[in-house]
């Protein structure tokens, strides 16, 4: 007759006695085997609580180990592990406990280790963060305690199956039809721009649904630091950056491969994340013909993107001067994305321009702003963004 388990420190308890006496002899996890080790432990084995162990250790190794089911599940975009204790999920409304508990710190760097090390990197006390790549596409970013407290976090980002299309993007509330509208006059006449926004506010997904827009006889060269952007699009190539190897060599950096993308030719160079010395390349790259560019970029606003544009610049050894020209040739539009706070609702909240004062510095200017109710404004840049929309040659 069954025994069954009665609660999941009991499982978590009976998990780790068997995964210790597994350890001392090698071989394939199979029920009769979990079995075999409950029975020599002294515990319970009724049907119920044989399947419950070889479910939890089969979990470890396989996928996202317990927090596979959460990466499965329908809507979500980040699974949070912040140490021993529930593990918080994000699907779209603000981050929420889900029913998986994380034991212990033990449990907690076991997963870390086995999910970087899935990623071809390590995770240890010499190297004790790690950003790395899953094979599902799922991108994991993991810190060990005690750097991380109250224990190791493992911060999973689930990339969506056959990603939003803009108007999935309009029925959200993400965008508005007013939005949606000036967003396809955007790429239609091929203006460059950059979508800014905070953390977890959607840059990635806005920039793959308006990439899912150009028109399928156009070549995408898309380059990032860690493979996120999935457009449903035709032509698109996408370049990797790739971190050094043990030894310390064999690093790929976003700028060569800026560089490299420029000899592909594309008909839109897209850099998915600007967040180093590429935005010289991306920006001398939208200077010589290559119409349609864009890249994200973190933004507390669209008024902070000029100088965070000139802080990437000048750590690359572009003077201010130079990069503030290269900038106001290069860029047409930012796109600003914001996240509720009440609501937790990501969306597009600002369009804006930009313009040179007369000591040549660019400033972003204003030119539609979209409230958290839709309401549609315009702002003292309308005009100028009317003036880039118009298809005429005199442009």
């Amino acid at each position: 007759m069954s025994a069954p388990v009665r609660d999941g420190d009991e499982v978590a308890g009976l998990v780790e006695e068997v995964r210790q006496r597994l350890a001392a002899s090698p071989g394939a996890l199979t029920p009769h085997r979990v079995a075999e080790a409950l029975r020599s432990a002294g515990r319970p084995v009724g049907d119920a609580t044989v399947l419950d162990v070889h479910e939890a250790l089969r979990r470890e190794v396989v996928g996202a180990g317990p927090l596979e089911p959460l990466v499965r599940m329908a809507g979500v975009t980040d699974v949070l592990v912040n140490g021993p204790g529930p593990v918080r999920i994000d699907r779209g409304r603000g981050l929420e406990e889900s029913g998986v508990v994380m034991a212990s710190e033990e449990a907690c760097r076991r997963l870390a280790q086995r999910l970087v090390a899935s990623g071809g990197r390590r995770i240890d006390e010499a190297a004790p963060f790690a950003d790395v790549r899953l094979p599902d596409g799922t991108r994991c970013h993991a810190v060990l305690a005690p750097l991380a407290r109250p224990g190791t976090a493992i911060s999973l980002r689930v990339p969506r199956a056959g990603g939003f299309t803009l108007d999935d993007l309009r029925a959200a509330g993400a965008v508005t039809s007013e939005g949606c509208e000036v967003l396809r006059r955007i790429l239609a006449v091929r203006l460059a721009f950059l979508v800014s926004g905070g953390t977890g506010t959607g840059k990635t997904t806005l920039l793959a649904a308006l990439l899912a827009e150009v028109d399928p006889r156009e070549r995408i060269v898309v380059v990032e630091d860690a493979a996120e952007l999935r457009p449903e699009h035709p032509q698109v190539v996408g370049l990797e950056a790739r971190p050094a190897n043990l030894e310390g060599v064999g690093a790929v950096v976003l700028r060569d491969l800026v560089r490299q993308a420029l000899r592909m030719r594309p008909d839109r160079l897209v850099v998915g994340e600007v967040r180093d010395g590429a935005v010289v390349d991306l920006m001398a790259a939208m200077n010589t013909g290559h119409e349609g560019g864009a890249g994200t970029l973190h933004a507390n606003s669209a008024l902070d993107v000029p100088a965070r544009v000139e802080a990437l610049a000048l750590s690359a050894g572009l003077g201010r001067a130079a990069a503030h020209s290269q900038l106001a040739s290069a860029l047409d539009v930012v796109l600003h994305l914001t996240r509720d706070r009440g609501t937790g609702r990501r969306r597009l909240a600002e369009l804006a321009v930009l313009e040179r004062d007369r000591d040549g510095w660019v400033h972003t200017v204003p030119a539609a702003t979209f409230s958290a109710d839709g309401t549609f404004a315009t702002g003292p840049g309308a005009e100028r963004l009317r003036e880039l929309l118009d298809p005429r040659p005199s442009r």
